[in-house]
């Protein structure tokens, strides 16, 4: 009987990328042990006849080489190789795909573009943390996927034939980076999206997620001008003037921008300002997965499971946290918060309360530091860049003086001061909230044999005074 191994790899073929994703699946924790990502613009090498050139297998085949060397240690049957747009409409695509099979000992699947939309769904449900209905976008180099699913389930899927290095040969030719260009190939793209725009907008969604690196290259010029991570349209505009501004492709530089993402940034802007004005979207974040995740999850048994709850248990499993006294923590932060924290910051306090322990692992000394510097640094499906700067945030600030303050993170702080002690809690305890003033309710009596907890709420009063915050109890 061979030996289980609990190494999976999934590999995507792009139309601009390559990528290559190794992990290790252990007690229900997806390990990464591997990304290579290398720019292998394939679809660049086709024609108008739909031929591949030679000089793009090259590159494909040189770069499918790499891959092989971290392969040999995988059953082959936790190896999955999926092709996507530029090797689905390739007349000799048979001719890559023989050679590349044979570099990589292992069959390479073309996926139609449904199925590349199911997968690329599917990556994202494993990595987001939002719950309900989304819109899902990746805009690739040479087909752009739109998913509308709620949880788990996709619900309607569209592949388009347009993509970042597609569109940037046809409608921003010789570099010419200026308003008619722009013009053209939005145009172009909202003659696409048409067909499908009234569905859409009429189903609807909750959160609108891009899954692309056209998506994070806005982001990184966004977060360079000193604004946040979230995409809006009046964000995507200001990015186009600044691109139009520069003129041409060889004069394109902002901060922010990397020489990597520069030749296909233009094209890749003018399809995502096409999507967010036909479809009406008002905001947009970033995924951390897409099809590669969307593949690799669908190798690894009973994969499908709430993402934030898997997270969390991985990492209360890793540290060795004392999971019960975590839960206790967070069961009082959602009673003390209920009538005033909304779904999301009190899926986020539920978090850090299960994970405040987390800097003891490393030791007592500075423990707040160390729980902040593990959620910088840890894998986090589930939870995006924003929700982990929040959690490194709130358990630096878990006791002691206060930084900056919010009303979540005062329920967290009092939910672990009154937890403390690690015994049964009463349940008749609640916090009522007056914009700045809190008032905690206790049980008659409970603090009279407590002196140490009654020292420590008074010290959290003079804390809570000091960022112009007030708190009483009774």
């Amino acid at each position: 009987m061979r030996e289980t191994s609990p190494l999976y790899a999934a590999i995507d073929l792009g139309s601009n990328s390559f990528h290559m994703l190794v992990v290790r699946a252990m007690h229900g924790q997806v390990q990464t042990l591997a990304k290579i990502k290398r720019k292998v613009r394939l679809a660049a090498g086709l024609d108008d006849q739909y031929q591949l050139s030679v000089d793009a297998m090259e590159r494909g085949w040189d770069c499918l080489s790499l891959f092989a060397e971290r392969l040999g240690g995988i059953p082959p049957d936790q190896i999955k190789v999926v092709a996507t747009a530029t090797l689905r409409f390739a007349k000799n695509a048979d001719v890559f795909l023989a050679k590349g099979q044979q570099i990589l000992g292992c069959p390479i699947d073309v996926i139609s573009g449904e199925d590349e939309a199911a997968l690329i769904y599917q990556g994202v449900a494993h990595t987001s943390g939002q719950t309900g209905r989304r819109l899902v976008v990746d805009i690739g180099g040479a087909s752009t996927e739109l998913v509308i699913g709620t949880d788990f389930t996709a619900e309607r899927l569209e592949s388009l034939e347009m993509g970042c290095v597609t569109f940037q040969q046809k409608f921003f030719p010789e570099g010419m980076l200026g308003q008619a260009q722009f013009d053209a190939a939005i145009q172009a793209a909202k003659a696409r999206l048409a067909p499908f725009k009234d569905d859409y907008i009429h189903r609807g969604w909750l959160h609108c997620v891009g899954a692309s690196g056209s998506v994070q290259a806005v982001q990184e010029v966004q977060i360079a001008r000193g604004e946040d991570q979230t995409v809006t349209l009046a964000r995507l505009k200001q990015t186009l003037a600044d691109t139009i501004a520069c003129g041409r492709l060889e004069q394109l530089s902002m901060p922010g921008l990397s020489d990597e993402r520069k030749p296909v940034f233009a094209a890749g802007l003018a399809i995502l300002l096409a999507i967010f004005e036909t479809l009406a979207v008002s905001d947009m974040e970033a995924s951390g997965g897409a099809l590669r995740e969307g593949v690799l999850y669908g190798l690894i048994p009973n994969g499908e499971v709430d993402v934030r709850a898997r997270t969390l248990a991985a990492i209360s499993s890793r540290f060795s946290l004392d999971d019960a006294h975590g839960r206790q923590v967070a069961d009082l932060a959602m009673q003390l918060g209920a009538s005033s924290l909304d779904e999301q910051q009190m899926a986020l306090v539920v978090a850090a309360a299960r994970l405040h322990e987390l800097g003891l692992a490393v030791g007592f000394k500075q423990a707040c530091e160390h729980s902040r510097y593990l959620i910088c640094h840890l894998d986090l499906p589930g939870f995006c860049e924003q929700d982990r700067e929040t959690l490194a945030a709130w358990l630096s600030q878990q006791q002691g003086p206060i930084g900056a303050a919010s009303l979540p993170l005062m329920v967290l702080r009092l939910a672990i001061l009154l937890c403390a002690h690690r015994g049964p809690l009463p349940d008749a305890m609640a916090l009522a909230v007056n914009q700045h003033h809190l008032h905690l309710l206790l049980p008659d009596g409970w603090l009279a044999g407590k002196p140490l907890l009654s020292q420590l709420l008074g010290e959290e009063v003079s804390n809570f005074q000091a960022v112009n915050w007030t708190l009483d109890y009774a």
